[in-house]
């Protein structure tokens, strides 16, 4: 017997009275409706029992729910049971190096997780502010661009804002990969919407990288009823916070994607009947978000550091959604088409980009002036290109001349070789320190590589690893 199946002694029971796609309506005893919020389940003869979480009370005996499962075959008159609490998912070193579904189960063909596992509500409060850790300590990925321009903190939020094909998975896996390898902690990763094939790339990537067995991965997939998509992200965050507050471990969640979060949520607004608000996104759309952001938090002695993926709907980032996503963030990464096409990757746009924590008090004052150094000589670049197309180089003052080779240079220089694309790239990945970054970016600003080949500066580590390949090009010739 199931741990749901005890809970169900004594419960409520009802019949269901209407099925519409992922809704159920389901009628109780009058007195004996479940809250919204709780789960139900569902019993029938084609299957192990459907789970729906209760949405709306109809009236004083009828509940509407969204089933988290498939409903093909359901019919009026099944008979549905209140478990009195919400949806209870799976917590603790068990889950690690396992795959699950947005119910908690495996999906991994792996074995059963033990009978006696401890389970926690997908639905809880974020963490007061008298709990909240007051430390700010910077998060290093060893990714240049992105601890030079959009610097990360323990505890903070940050996502990648891009359009279809720049790179935003790839991004993800990355920072699975070097995160784990550089801090201690625990990942769990969120896969809301994916393509079954890029979960199976995900688990055979971090089996292969040796990370599996300190990361969780929980998966909504594409072709799973709106329903748990919409709950998918839940139910990792229930995972997080179990190790944040009971194991006191630092956390890394990462989410692939929440823009499918979104859209789920806007499935099943439409499903329940609500009428759509802005651009036909749910009049839920801000409380949904909030609800799931302020759980993402640190508190005294652990932390839950979030790095999620955005997608950006026909690269319109004026769209209600990705908004709304924008103002609960520490740092943001936009990835840029455009130097998606040039082939700069990570194609992060470094004047887009930006971060709460690029201050001189946090960071310190060679890092941000650096960094506003950097930003200002490709800003100065990207106004010239205009005329550059129209009249040529030749044209521009010494001055701007200069601006423009430097600016093209760091761009190169800010390009990385990733570690998850080493099989199709044959080139090895590279973890770049801060203080390398920073070296680098400053040697080039100052004029050092002025006379170097761009290409010495392309896809890789440190600014020596350039200067080998430019004295090696130079031997050559």
């Amino acid at each position: 017997m199931t741990l749901e199946q005890k809970h169900l002694r004594g419960a409520a029971s009802g019949q269901v009275v209407a099925v519409r796609g992922s809704v159920v309506d389901v009628r109780f005893p009058p007195g004996e409706l479940p809250a919204i919020s709780d789960a139900i389940m569902i019993d029938w003869d084609l299957g192990p029992p459907v789970l729906a979480e209760v949405q709306q009370h109809l009236d004083a005996a009828t509940i509407r729910a969204v089933a988290l499962q498939n409903t093909a075959g359901l019919r009026r008159g099944t008979i549905a049971h209140a478990t009195g609490a919400p949806i209870r998912v799976p917590v603790g070193e068990a889950v690690l190096g396992r795959l699950l579904d947005a119910l908690g189960h495996p999906a991994d063909r792996g074995p059963a997780l033990p009978a006696d596992i401890e389970r926690r509500p997908i639905h809880g409060a974020a963490p007061g502010i008298d709990r909240r850790g007051g430390e700010l300590e910077i998060f290093h990925t060893g990714i240049k661009v992105i601890d030079l321009l959009a610097p990360l903190v323990k505890g903070g939020k940050a996502a990648m804002f891009g359009g279809a094909g720049v790179g935003k998975t790839v991004l993800i896996m990355e920072l699975i990969r070097t995160t784990v390898e550089r801090h201690s902690g625990i990942s769990v990763f969120a896969g809301i919407g994916e393509r079954s094939r890029e979960g199976h790339e995900l688990l055979l990537e971090l089996k292969q990288s040796g990370v599996l067995a300190r990361t969780a991965l929980v998966f909504g997939q594409m072709n799973e009823p709106p329903g748990a998509r919409w709950r998918a992200g839940l139910t990792a965050l229930a995972i997080a916070e179990y190790f944040r507050d009971t194991a006191r471990e630092n956390v890394l969640l990462l989410i692939d994607n929440v823009y499918r979060l979104v859209q789920a949520g806007g499935e099943v607004s439409g499903l329940l009947g609500r009428l759509p608000s802005r651009v036909g996104y749910q009049p839920t759309l801000a409380s949904e978000i909030a609800e799931f952001e302020e759980r993402i938090a640190s508190v005294a002695g652990a932390a839950i550091t979030s790095i999620q993926a955005v997608y950006v709907p026909a690269d319109d980032f004026t769209d209600p959604a990705v908004a709304e996503i924008f103002s609960h963030l520490d740092s943001s990464i936009v990835l840029s088409r455009d130097m998606a096409s040039e082939g700069m990757y990570p194609a992060v746009d470094p004047l887009a980009s930006t971060s709460a924590l690029l201050d001189p008090r946090l960071v310190g004052e060679a890092h941000y002036r650096t960094a506003q150094d950097v930003r200002k000589t490709i800003a100065h670049y990207r106004e010239l290109q205009e005329i550059i197309a129209l009249l040529g180089i030749e044209e521009l003052s010494a001055a701007d001349r200069s601006a423009v080779r430097r600016a093209r240079r760091l761009m190169r220089f800010l390009t990385q070789p990733f570690m998850v694309t080493g099989a199709f790239t044959g080139k090895p990945g590279r973890s770049v320190e801060l203080d390398e970054t920073l070296a680098g970016c400053r040697a080039i600003l100052e004029g050092e590589a002025d006379d170097w080949a761009e290409s010495s500066l392309y896809m890789v580590g440190g600014l020596e690893e350039a200067r080998s390949r430019e004295m090696a090009a130079k031997e050559a010739t």
